[in-house]
């Protein structure tokens, strides 16, 4: 954001103005009996500067104020993250430097990393030793096609792939095209529990397809939300419950909607959720909310720290009509 220049500045500007008004007004009062002196065209010049004087206080120092003021609170309440480190209006050299202080000692790819571990712990409920768990699923996989139990083979080899991505090590963004794999390997695991009940469809709305599923997002961004849409929208449903990812790209934006026909929520409810998506927050307030609910939030988060504030999740429901979450993300290639 733009510097508009320095606060103090201004004030003193306007105190010496000031200072410099009273002064005339002062001389205004001893010589108003003099006859060299109009006095009604002196008393005229002093009225039209007072007000050019609280004309520039009001425009060039109080509504400042209040906009640097109303940024703070925005920042206390958690509604607001980069702003604050770019006042248009800073006070002083020294409260703009000691801010940029403040965002340097921020260390966002420690904040990023921390987000990511605390996902990869929601997807996996504990820590595990990979090779352990690759190692195991494997033998039990083996031992059920040697049996000839197919399904259990099947069930465990797509459980230990879900695995293998969910905690390998690897950088931040990941192709669009390795997390759509991740979600339709998740979703053959939930099969096994919930049958023809669920339903899952992944659509385009874009020329080139092939370009999309190269775009690079945040790792573990649509599981999540996925999970999210199957425990709280589509397992209290009667009947079958559909699932499915519509894809949308324009020329900086990247729009993923994950949609569900299940029980939805009501307005208030998501209302609250909006509101906490709306902005980063980094505190942990995981004691008085739902996983799933901390799960979408961690995403938000990460969205966040890693493009902005202008980017995230926000939440379309309404009770018996399912619930969209749109996911908005920056275009970024390879």
């Amino acid at each position: 954001m733009r510097n508009k220049g320095y606060l103090l500045n201004r004030i003193r500007c306007f105190a010496i103005a000031s200072m410099i008004f009273m002064l005339a007004l002062l001389l205004a009062i001893f010589i108003q009996e003099s006859a060299y002196v109009n006095v009604k065209i002196f008393s005229a010049a002093l009225t039209f500067i007072f007000l050019l004087l609280m004309y520039y206080g009001y425009r060039e120092i109080y509504r400042p104020l209040m906009l640097n003021n109303r940024i703070k609170s925005m920042f206390a309440k958690g509604d607001s993250y980069e702003d604050i480190y770019n006042l248009e209006y800073p006070l002083s050299p020294e409260e703009q430097a000691m801010f940029q202080r403040f965002f340097v000692l921020l260390d966002k790819n420690k904040l990023i990393s921390t987000s990511k571990k605390q996902s990869e712990y929601l997807a996996l409920q504990n820590q595990i030793n990979p090779h352990f768990l690759y190692n195991t699923l494997e033998g039990i996989r083996a031992e059920a096609v040697i049996a000839g139990v197919d399904t259990i083979a099947e069930m465990t080899e797509a459980l230990a792939t879900y695995f293998r991505y969910t905690i390998s090590q690897v950088n931040n963004l990941v192709s669009l095209e390795e997390e759509l794999a991740n979600v339709e390997n998740y979703y053959y695991i939930q099969q096994f529990r919930f049958g023809d009940k669920l339903k899952f469809n992944v659509s385009y709305d874009c020329d080139d397809e092939y370009e999309v599923l190269r775009c690079q997002i945040p790792k573990l961004t649509l599981q999540p939300i996925v999970e999210n849409a199957i425990y709280h929208g589509l397992e209290q449903k009667i009947g079958t419950g559909k699932l499915t990812i519509k894809i949308t790209m324009t020329d900086c934006h990247l729009i993923i909607m994950i949609s569900d026909d299940g029980i939805g929520m009501g307005k208030d409810q998501v209302k609250e959720m909006n509101e906490t998506l709306r902005s980063l927050r980094l505190e942990d307030d995981s004691e008085g909310s739902s996983r799933n609910g901390i799960a979408v939030r961690n995403v938000n988060n990460r969205i966040k720290l890693l493009f902005g504030e202008e980017y995230g999740i926000y939440i379309y429901s309404q009770p018996n009509a399912g619930t969209d979450a749109e996911i908005t993300l920056p275009v970024v290639k390879d």
